[in-house]
């Protein structure tokens, strides 16, 4: 798989903010704004943790693909593109975590 999905996710993301908010759920939380989207992106980050710990393979999947949904409905409500944080992924390749973190001041 390719990171086309990804690309595709975040256009019909995009496609749903002008979508009524009673038959999208993309865009009662773009509604929210910015706030919401993170708030429901962490509860989807607590998800992901537990099914990482203590379920299986297949319910770490599905929360796996709902914290990415999630992420990229908050990357639209800030206007932040996709692209952008897959060039930023990019330019990050080859180098390790640690001399990264450390280019950074040492923040997560």
């Amino acid at each position: 798989m390719s990171d086309d999905v990804l690309k595709t996710l975040a256009s019909t993301i995009r496609a749903r903010a002008s979508a009524s908010g009673e038959t999208s759920y993309t865009r009662k939380l773009l509604d929210g704004g910015a706030e919401r989207c993170a708030k429901k992106l962490a509860e989807e980050a607590g998800e992901v943790v537990i099914a990482g710990v203590s379920q299986d393979d297949e319910a770490l999947t599905g929360e796996a693909a709902d914290l990415l949904y999630h992420l990229l409905v908050l990357l639209e409500a800030r206007g932040v593109p996709l692209d952008d944080v897959l060039a930023e992924l990019e330019n990050r390749m080859g180098t390790s975590g640690l001399e990264e973190k450390a280019a950074r001041g040492g923040k997560s």
